[in-house]
């Protein structure tokens, strides 16, 4: 009997822990601490590297991406090896610094490796982007890395106001995804506010034929934008052969206008 009732409540928990993995959509994030760096004030950012549920805050445990750098007038630069492991909420995750020393924008990026998503029975790899203006020459933001998949800005991603659209295009082996699905979510960094409802907590857009998608953003903070696809790629689970879900995801900062 007692082996009964232990063997129901852990089919119970383990149904409960896959419908939350399976409720919150999954977000690779580069956050640094500000997007625009100008020569009065700090020169330099940290960077936050996580893997998570931006609304929710649920974390998954990061492993030491495959890449990590910053794009800058059309080179990489390699910062793997600046990175530092840090533990949130008890799981993996990355921080490092930047100095800027040149004027223009840079892209930092990630290619993180395979995460293993049982409740979905696929992998997830999220190849990451987010831009740091410095110096306000305020050229570059609209460059490709090279990146397997990658969004690519078509509006100017920093010196955003709550409730402007921003629009990207959705590439995979750099040519664009026609009717790409989106997932957008905003980062609740302090944890101050709930969804009336599950579907507020991601949001879903499609792109058009042309790969190109837009969303007004209506609150300050960060928002994610994760285009999901199907690389055709396959890695081996336990032996047997998995599907990848290839993310292209980009963070854009927009700001409240702020009164005299």
């Amino acid at each position: 009997m007692k082996k009964s009732s232990i063997a129901i409540a852990a089919t119970l928990i383990t149904i409960l822990v896959l419908g939350i993995s399976q409720a919150f959509a999954h977000f690779q994030m580069i956050i640094p601490s500000q997007n625009i760096v100008t020569q009065e004030g700090k020169r330099s950012v940290k960077l936050d590297i996580r893997f998570t549920h931006p609304f929710e805050g649920h974390m998954m445990n990061m492993e030491k991406p495959d890449e990590f750098g910053v794009f800058f007038r059309g080179k990489k630069h390699d910062l793997r090896n600046t990175l530092t492991p840090a533990k949130i909420d008890g799981k993996q995750a990355w921080k490092t610094s930047y100095t800027f020393k040149r004027p223009g924008d840079y892209i930092f990026y990630v290619s993180p490796k395979a995460y293993w998503e049982p409740a979905e029975d696929k992998f997830i790899i999220h190849y990451t982007k987010t831009v740091v203006d410095a110096y306000g020459l305020e050229e570059g933001w609209d460059e490709e890395v090279g990146l397997k998949t990658e969004i690519i800005p078509l509006v100017r991603p920093y010196g955003i106001y709550t409730g402007q659209l921003f629009r990207g295009i959705v590439k995979l082996d750099g040519k664009p995804v026609p009717y790409a699905e989106i997932e957008v979510e905003w980062y609740n960094a302090a944890n101050k506010y709930k969804a009336p409802s599950p579907p507020y907590v991601t949001h879903v857009i499609k792109a058009d034929k042309n790969g190109v998608f837009s969303f007004a953003m209506p609150k300050e903070g960060w928002w994610g934008f994760a285009a999901l696809s199907d690389g055709g790629k396959i890695l081996k689970y336990k032996g047997e052969p998995k599907d990848v879900e290839l993310g292209a995801v980009f963070w854009v900062y927009v700001h409240d206008m702020v009164q005299k």
